[in-house]
């Protein structure tokens, strides 16, 4: 057994050990080992930070565009040759599959590759003659410091979605990421120094609620990004809104995928097995209920059989489905959460609470659970269990099931299957959740479009990566310009241009 390693922070440049004292044990889902110790930054450490990253503002957002979109264009590429490393990386302190974690670096590096397109995002608008004489300009500035809090499920790409993008548009970051997986956010930091960034554009940061709070209430940070769950997200919003920033809080998430029975039943089965038990059920686009339409309820032994063929395990067995929960505590809390399920009279046809995993008996594992005969009142539905974890309900008609999910809090992602366009139709247009998949269990968008939360899911006003984020993380600048004539001077040809 090696020694726990030390994470370091970056501030200022520069890669460095806290010197505080307060140091939190990084573990092995799956076997419990500290594998890191990684440091709450100090008060001072992150006022030398915040301090590091406004001075770099004054810079930076001189920087040419076309040189800030070179950085990204070399960013992008080192991922991808550093991918299968970073996956690794993200395996080991996560405890999610080699796969699965390669993934997780992957829809980031698709985020680096948008923000490589910066010199279009960026472009204002223009009319002339809007009055006579007059013409009418817009330009898109940033806004100066911006900071992001990630968490734990999602350690390389919900980081890249948040500093690439801002720093392209001209800002400087703080990243604070999830202290349970701290490795995968200081190795992307590395590879971005070495991409050719600035030393102090990105700092990064790490600690519990004292060091998000000196984020969001210091005045120096104009706007801040966070990923979580819905009570801390609401905290997010409400402290960061009352400190004059603008914030974007990705909340919690019930995900449905409504199963018509005209659907191809094998298809069908394939992906609820994969959307409902990937990464452990540990990401806010899992399928977590089931709704059944009509004959589609006689499929429930066919969803039972095929989850009751999949298995957990360490990262590196090919054959495992999914990890480990991240910790003993959200394991206890998935555990408890079921112990209601069936206290609350749902049926569990499947129950994985006594799951264990051969050479790992101590790891976070919870197998496949499948409950039915779930009803809106009871907890397994109303909340978020974040394990591996499947409802299904029945319902007669498509409208019955629309009514079900848009009476839901939450609304960050939904699915249909399907093969009536009709019912597609009609589905896409009145539910209300923010991202709807037609066959497709996971409709996480490409980073061209944006991520679309609604309701308790999310709280702001512009969304993560897309158009919105180039929104997020700039004001506009509204120009309105009248020239007289008497203003042309009589000047010489100039043979040269210079746009350096």
């Amino acid at each position: 057994m090696s020694a726990p390693i030390q994470v370091q922070q970056l501030i200022a440049g520069e890669f460095q050990h806290s010197a505080s004292k307060d140091l939190i044990d990084v573990t092995n889902p799956a076997t419990q080992e500290v594998i890191a110790r990684v440091p709450c930054t100090t008060d001072a450490e992150m006022r030398q930070a915040i301090d590091s990253a406004k001075a770099a503002f004054l810079s930076w957002r001189n920087t040419p565009v076309s040189q800030r979109a070179r950085v990204m264009l070399k960013y992008q590429d080192l991922l991808k040759q550093h991918h299968d490393e970073l996956g690794e990386i993200l395996a080991r302190e996560t405890g999610k599959t080699f796969e699965d974690a390669k993934g997780d670096v992957w829809r980031g590096i698709e985020v680096v590759e948008h923000a490589a397109n910066i010199p279009s995002l960026l472009m204002g608008e223009t009319v002339e003659n809007v009055a006579r004489g007059i013409d009418t300009y817009s330009y898109t500035q940033p806004l100066g410091v911006c900071a992001g809090i990630t968490p734990f499920n999602f350690p390389a790409m919900i980081p890249l979605w948040m500093f690439p993008l801002a720093i392209a548009c001209g800002n400087t970051f703080i990243l604070k990421p999830s202290e349970q997986d701290p490795q995968t956010p200081m190795r992307l930091a590395e590879l971005f120094l070495e991409a050719g960034a600035p030393r102090d554009v990105l700092q990064v940061v790490h600690g519990r609620k004292q060091q998000v709070d000196m984020l969001l209430t210091d005045p120096e940070i104009k706007a801040i990004s966070f990923v979580g769950s819905v009570p801390v997200g609401q905290y997010i919003y409400r402290t960061g809104t009352a400190n004059m920033k603008r914030v974007q809080a990705f909340a919690g998430a019930k995900n449905h995928m409504v199963v018509m029975p005209d659907a191809n039943r094998e298809q069908v089965v394939n992906n609820i097995v994969g959307a409902s038990c990937g990464a452990a059920g540990q990401r806010c686009m899992a399928i977590s209920v089931a709704v059944l339409v009509g004959q589609a309820s006689e499929w429930i032994d066919d969803i039972k059989t095929a989850l009751g063929n999949i298995r957990p395990g360490a990262w590196d067995d090919d054959q495992a489905a999914f990890g480990p929960l991240i910790s003993p505590q959200a394991r206890q809390r998935a555990l408890d959460l079921i112990a209601k399920g069936k206290q609350e009279g749902a049926t569990c046809l499947l129950d994985g609470s006594d799951c264990t995993v051969e050479g790992y008996p101590d790891g976070n594992w919870i197998g496949p659970t499948l409950f039915t005969d779930v009803t809106p009142e009871m907890s397994i539905y109303s909340e978020e269990i974040f394990g591996p974890v499947l409802c299904v309900i029945c319902v007669d008609t498509l409208e019955d099931a629309i009514a079900l999910i848009n009476a839901h809090p939450c609304g960050n992602g939904t699915s249909i299957f399907t093969a009536s366009g009709a019912a597609a139709r009609k589905y896409q247009h009145e539910i209300e959740v923010g991202q709807v998949g037609i066959n497709v269990p996971i409709p996480v968008p490409l980073p061209f479009f944006s991520f679309t939360g609604w309701k308790a899911s999310f709280y702001g006003d512009q969304h993560a990566y897309g158009k919105q984020a180039i929104r997020f993380y700039t004001e506009t600048k509204t120009i309105t310009a009248r020239w007289f004539e008497s203003d042309i001077a009589d000047v010489g040809p100039n043979m040269t241009i210079n746009l350096k």
